[in-house]
């Protein structure tokens, strides 16, 4: 008899020897025994996201402006949870697929739904602009999609991917950060309105047609999101 060879890279085997897979059993709390430190880690970057999110909605229910900026510092703090489950991960050897899967859950949410919103709420509100943040939170998720089918495959040293395919989504702070020098110097809804202000592209002015300039920044940062011939080395 002759042995059937794996047909998978060998990057691919090793990479999913080293991942823990999910133990599914019918005892109760078997989602929790499978978690790992690292995992608990990850979630509290989930936990910055959504509460960015509510904050965002806060400020758009009673104009606080204490709620916007809680809602832009709180990205700033997903970011750091988001070094930390890997720093952790590594102390503790312990890797494992559920853990891949909640962190590109949880960097949608804080770096692809909150930016996003944060956007909404300083002015991006037009029909248009809509769209142009829709599709921003749908490229950062095919993004991170792509990473997790395509890990495996990209050139690793010392274990660790030499670059990203495309912007990583955490590169959204970027933007995060242009909306905080919005917010400090009054460029918002409701004061003195958004730079370079909006052109109507069809219809009339508040209809559909319309669409502030600065929606482009958020199109050209979710189109360098899924670039496939971007690489952007990892520090």
């Amino acid at each position: 008899m002759t042995s059937r060879k794996s047909s998978k890279p060998p990057q691919v085997v090793a990479d999913e020897d080293v991942m823990h897979q999910y133990q599914d059993t019918e005892g109760h709390f078997s989602l929790v025994r499978n978690f790992r430190l690292a995992d608990l880690v990850t979630i509290m970057n989930g936990v910055c996201g959504s509460m960015s999110v509510f904050s965002s909605a806060r400020y758009l229910l009673t104009d606080d402006i204490d709620h916007l900026w809680t809602a832009l510092a709180l990205p700033l703090a997903g970011l750091m949870f988001d070094f930390l489950d890997g720093k952790v991960a590594r102390w503790r050897k312990s890797t494992s697929l559920l853990g891949q899967e909640l962190d590109s859950l949880a960097d949608l949410i804080s770096f692809g739904v909150a930016p996003a919103l944060l956007a909404f709420t300083v002015g991006l509100r037009t029909y248009l602009d809509t769209v142009f943040l829709t599709g921003f939170i749908c490229c950062g998720l095919a993004r991170l999609a792509r990473f997790n089918a395509t890990v495996a495959l990209i050139p690793k040293e010392k274990g660790k991917a030499k670059y990203f395919e495309g912007l990583p989504i955490p590169s959204s702070l970027g933007l995060v950060a242009l909306i905080s020098y919005w917010v400090k110097n009054g460029w918002i809804e409701g004061q003195q309105g958004l730079p370079l202000g909006s052109i109507v592209l069809w219809g009339q002015e508040g209809g559909r047609g319309e669409v502030h300039v600065v929606s482009v920044i958020f199109g050209l940062w979710a189109a360098a999101m899924v670039s496939k011939t971007l690489r952007v080395p990892k520090l």
